[in-house]
Formats: C-alpha cells, sequence, structure tokens
C-alpha cells in the first residue's frame, strides 16, 4: 500500500451528480465516467465535507487517486457536496427508446458543406493529441467559440445550424454521435457570432449521457422529449461560461 496524502481535493473537472441509488462522477478531461454504488458513494458524501483520507478506506482511496477522480491537498479541501437528483422510478428495462436514425433533410450544398467543415474541426480536434485529453480539448473548443459569440441565436437560427450539422454528420465516415454534433453546431452558429448554450448531461435508469443544444430560455434544440430526462452537468455559452 502506497503513503497516501493526509488531505485530498477533487478536482474542478470532476463534475458529480447523485441520484441516490448511484453517484455519477464525469471527469471532463479524460472524459471517463465512473459510477459508485452506495457504499462507496456514501465515502464520497463524507470526505467531500472534510477533505481528510481518513474518512476513506485505504483501498477506495487509492482507486480514487490513482483514477484522477481526487488529487492530493497541502490543508483540508472540503468541496461541494453533489447535488442531489431525483432518480426516475425504475423501469426494469421496460422503457423504449429509438433503435434507428432518421435520415435528415437534404440541405442546399452550401450549407451542408459549411456545416462538414465545423464538423470536421470539431473531429480534428478530438483526434490530433492524446486520447486522454480528447474530452478537454472539445470543452475548451467550445467555450473559445462561444466566447466570440456577440447575439444569440434565435430558435430557428438554431435549429437550422442543428439540422444542417446532423446532414453533414450522415456522410462522415468518423464517429459522429451527439457530442460531436452538438459541438459542431455551436462552431457552425459562431461562425456568424451567434451564441447557443452547449449541455452536457447524465440521466439514471440506465445510466447515460447526451449532449446537446439549447436556447437561452432553457429549451433544447431539434431534441426529443427524452433529452428533458438528463440532468445538465455542465454548460457552456450565453450566460454560463464555465471555464474547466
Amino acid at each position: 500500500m502506497t503513503d497516501l496524502p493526509a488531505f485530498v481535493t477533487a478536482p474542478a473537472h470532476i463534475r458529480v451528480v447523485d441520484f441516490g441509488h448511484v453517484l455519477v462522477l464525469v471527469d471532463y478531461r479524460s472524459g471517463r465516467v465512473q459510477g459508485l454504488l452506495p457504499a462507496a458513494a456514501e465515502h464520497w458524501r463524507q470526505i467531500a465535507r472534510t477533505g481528510r483520507t481518513t474518512d476513506l478506506p485505504s483501498a477506495l482511496a487509492e482507486q480514487f487517486l490513482g483514477a484522477g477522480l481526487l488529487s492530493p491537498a497541502a490543508v483540508p479541501a472540503p468541496w461541494r457536496s453533489p447535488a442531489l437528483m431525483a432518480a426516475p422510478d425504475a423501469s426494469w428495462g421496460s422503457t423504449e427508446h429509438p433503435a434507428g436514425v432518421d435520415r435528415p433533410a437534404r440541405a442546399p450544398v452550401g450549407v451542408t458543406l459549411t456545416a462538414a467543415s465545423a464538423l470536421t474541426a470539431i473531429l480534428a480536434v478530438k483526434c490530433v493529441g492524446s486520447p486522454a485529453t480528447a474530452m478537454h480539448r472539445l470543452i475548451r473548443t467550445i467555450h473559445l467559440a462561444a466566447s466570440t459569440c456577440h447575439h444569440q441565436a434565435s430558435p430557428y437560427q438554431a435549429a437550422a445550424a442543428v439540422r444542417a450539422v446532423r446532414g453533414a454528420a450522415w456522410h462522415s465516415p468518423a464517429r459522429t454521435a451527439c457530442l460531436e454534433e452538438s459541438a459542431a453546431a455551436v462552431l457552425l452558429l459562431a461562425a456568424r457570432r451567434l451564441g447557443i448554450t452547449w449541455c452536457h448531461g447524465v440521466a439514471a435508469d440506465p445510466v447515460r449521457l447526451h449532449a446537446w443544444v439549447q436556447t437561452e430560455d432553457g429549451s433544447p434544440v431539434a431534441e426529443p422529449p427524452s433529452t428533458l430526462a438528463y440532468t445538465p452537468v455542465l454548460t457552456l455559452g450565453a450566460r454560463h461560461r464555465h471555464q474547466l
């Protein structure tokens, strides 16, 4: 067993959502997600109140430190306890979700090419550099793009951008899911100095992640009603410029 530091804290890039039956930790540098079941979750809540490793079993402390979920501190450095979010009733796997993807409506060639450029930029940000920090690079790119915007995009402008990116993503040979598409929509709007709020959130039963964009009033853009089941963990843009 290695010598443990006397005091620890949670790095700023670790965000936590507490659903009661599971504590979900998202590392916004590496993109890794860790779920803590009730016993380990209670230890996390306790050390968040004190910042002292004596409040953790040594093996668990080593795991948290080794995974980068905690970092050594010179003095007791408690951090805010995770916000308790209401978990949905257990579905026991009976909840239905769409299994396919509808092909987006065809957009003008010029619009599709511009959207493809934004998507290519996002894919390059993710691929150029260490995979361990790909999520951090992506978030920094979104933050930088949001900082250049002078006006908020209208719901129509935002929806048009999202649909254009999805149309371009249909032809992409690389992975293009909600994370890449939502980030590309931010870049596409930022090219016109139009801002939008980028969100990354988590839902329970089962634990799953999703990224989307929303207007300044909090309305998800071109999203199904199921997006409302996600608790935003990190928001960037508009009035929510949270730098990591």
